[in-house]
């Protein structure tokens, strides 16, 4: 019996270059094109468990031009929550600068959810929830961050993987989950789905 595949609804090359350190090479990668604009009144947890779900049901339902019987569609979204506030992924420097002087020396959250959908019409979820502490970044550390352009499209307005490491004072949970797919919970989903992981 042949092996089944496993799609990668995402673009990300985060999230191809993550699943490589579990060894697993997607067959083929296919974006979900939804709405990701959340709910009114719509909390961070349940958003980003919502986006991932959709992302993969959309894909695996021909949303991504995949057949539902073709193999497993492997869906993720990453949110940066400042309390009940979902910070948006920052398109430019104004929204960047504003996502950075609100986490500069408080504590955030960033939830990483993941959702497998399999050929028959199932979905396994997981979720990550990470906490992260900026140190009080003054105005030259920002600009600084801002000319480098790594915010740009980032969650939250930073890329962990990035220079924005060396600013974050501590972070408790999974770091893979905040680059943007929790490897612990993603090798979880997948041996649970009968993928040989190593």
């Amino acid at each position: 019996m042949t092996a089944p595949e496993l799609i990668l609804a995402s673009a990300s090359p985060r999230r191809r270059e993550l699943l490589a350190r579990l060894d697993v090479q997607p067959a083929r990668v296919a974006p979900a094109d939804i709405d990701e604009t959340p709910r009114k009144g719509e909390l961070p947890r349940p958003y980003v468990q919502r986006m991932a779900r959709e992302k993969a049901l959309s894909v695996a339902s021909g949303g991504g031009a995949v057949q539902a019987d073709e193999g497993f569609v492997l869906a993720g979204d990453t949110v940066v929550a400042a309390g009940r506030r979902i910070l948006p992924k920052a398109e430019d420097e104004a929204t960047a600068r504003e996502c950075l002087a609100l986490l500069s020396g408080r504590r955030h959250r960033v939830f990483s959810a993941i959702a497998l959908a399999a050929p028959d019409g199932s979905v396994r979820e997981r979720m990550s929830e990470t906490i992260v502490r900026f140190k009080v970044l003054s105005q030259q550390e920002i600009d600084a961050y801002i000319v480098g352009g790594e915010w740009q499209g980032k969650a939250g307005g930073y890329a962990i993987q990035g220079h924005a490491e060396a600013l974050i004072a501590w972070i408790q949970g999974s770091h893979s989950g905040v680059v943007g797919l929790p490897l612990f919970e993603t090798r979880a989903l997948l041996k649970a789905a009968g993928f040989v992981i190593g």
